[in-house]
């Protein structure tokens, strides 16, 4: 309570802030156990509000067209939150968002931060629920009018003082202190190096003494993630001697480009993305099942495919479930042949088989209830009628990437239609089953934009 704080609140279009955009900011200055100064904006975000959202903050349209944009008050801001801790709801969320805003206006801004979401779990561990609404009632606090940037951000003071008359100041600076760890950097490990990294999507590498990485991740916000793992204290962060990054438009291009690294450069300590055991799937004909191998599985043989499995052994434990919930015969798929025996096989004695081993019903029934079993794990089809762009755009550094796209193959990402036309002329179609699930994700999500390309 004695610190100098920064208490804010940001509304803004959207969850994600790469994409959306701030539409209102609220400041309160405080420190020594008082507020000092008080501070709030619209801000016209330069995109369309969602429907949704309107209703939710009651901000319209109508009443940012006349407001400033960010870049107009970037300054003002950055001097109301110098020097300062910032206090927020969920503090990730707004302080991602002014980072994200500051950059765009050509502002590097880092701050120490305090969530007070985390803050409450602390001090009220046996509180049932620990969203804004749930501290206002349970505290009796005061809000003027929820989801607006300076009610919302004077319900956080209220709950600082609220927590400090309860608990006691030092109570709350060590709860603070806690839940506001700083990172424990490696001594080899140049800290400047870390603010070189941008708050912004891409992948990043840790290398120890080595030439080949530790660990590759990505991120949508690179230098919080990298971070993290210093504040979790994995025991291989103490090996890292030097961080390399590479930067994206967008989330799809980061996931993309870590893959494609991972594999490559097979790093110890990245447990996912690695090279699956073996890929496998099923061939099912209409009359005889058997077992895809990876060789069997690309862009063409894909939607001809049942199911995909990283292992033999687990596509084989996939079939026997579905067995059980069909009553199939695993003996006279092929599955059981080493346990065959003449007659009615051991699941049909304890009514798992529904007995086409034992001539209790016809093979084309049993046929019929293997289709139903299979269809729901039928590859997809390729919903295009040729090759597909999907185009990430960052608004902060006028760039644009496209993501080239050929029957769920990722081919690469191009910065020019030239290298879209090379992609696509050199059409390396390899099938990768982890761009393959990152591909079907993300092209279902809302508000992606894709591009048709003619080969």
């Amino acid at each position: 309570m004695q610190a100098r704080l920064a208490i804010v609140d940001v509304e803004t279009t959207g969850a994600d802030p790469a994409a959306d955009r701030v539409t209102e900011i609220a400041v309160l200055q405080a420190e020594g156990g008082a507020l000092t100064g008080e501070w709030s904006t619209l801000v016209n975000p330069g995109t369309p509000i969602p429907g949704v959202i309107q209703a939710l903050t009651g901000i319209t349209q109508d009443m940012l067209a006349s407001a400033p944009r960010f870049a107009q008050i970037a300054r003002e801001l950055e001097e109301r939150l110098a020097g300062r801790v910032l206090v927020a709801h969920n503090a990730r969320f707004d302080y991602g968002f002014l980072r994200r805003e500051f950059e765009r206006a050509g502002i590097r801004y880092q701050a120490k931060t305090l969530c007070t979401v985390r803050l409450s779990r602390r001090l009220y561990p046996g509180a049932a629920g620990h969203d804004l609404d749930t501290l206002i009632e349970r505290h009796g606090l005061e809000c003027a009018a929820r989801h607006r940037a300076l009610p919302d951000a004077a319900v956080l003071w209220q709950f600082l003082r609220v927590a400090s008359q309860e608990h006691g100041d030092e109570v709350v600076e060590v709860a603070a202190r806690q839940i506001a760890r700083q990172p424990t950097l490696p001594p080899q490990l140049d800290p400047s190096s870390i603010g070189e990294i941008p708050d912004a999507p891409g992948v990043y590498l840790f290398y120890g003494e080595g030439a080949a990485p530790l660990y590759i991740g990505k991120s949508r916000a690179m230098r919080q993630r990298v971070l993290q793992h210093f504040i979790a204290g994995a025991s291989w962060t103490a090996r890292v001697r030097r961080i390399e990054w590479q930067r994206t438009a967008g989330e799809l291009g980061a996931l993309l480009r870590e893959a494609q690294l991972v594999k490559a450069l097979d790093p110890p300590y990245n447990r996912q993305l690695r090279r699956p055991e073996r890929l496998c799937g099923f061939a099912f004909d209409g009359m005889r099942l058997r077992l895809a191998a990876e060789e069997d599985i690309d862009a063409e043989t894909l939607p001809l495919v049942y199911g995909l499995w990283r292992s033999r052994r687990a596509a084989i434990q996939a079939l026997r479930a579905a067995a059980d919930e069909h009553r199939l015969c695993l003996q006279v798929l092929g599955v059981d042949r080493g346990l065959a025996r003449p007659g009615p096989c051991f699941r049909h004695q304890i009514g798992r088989c529904a007995g086409v081993c034992a001539g209790k019903e016809s093979i084309h029934a049993h046929l019929a209830r293997l289709a139903a079993a299979l269809a729901p794990l039928k590859g997809p089809d390729w919903p295009h009628r040729g090759p597909l762009g999907v185009v990430e755009a960052d608004e902060s550094r006028d760039a644009t990437e496209v993501h080239v796209l050929d029957r769920w193959c990722y081919l690469g990402t191009a910065t020019s239609e030239a290298e879209v036309a090379e992609l696509l002329e050199a059409r390396r179609a390899r099938f990768d089953y982890d761009h393959y699930r990152i591909l079907s994700r993300h092209l279902g999500k809302r508000g992606v934009r894709v591009v048709p390309l003619v080969p």
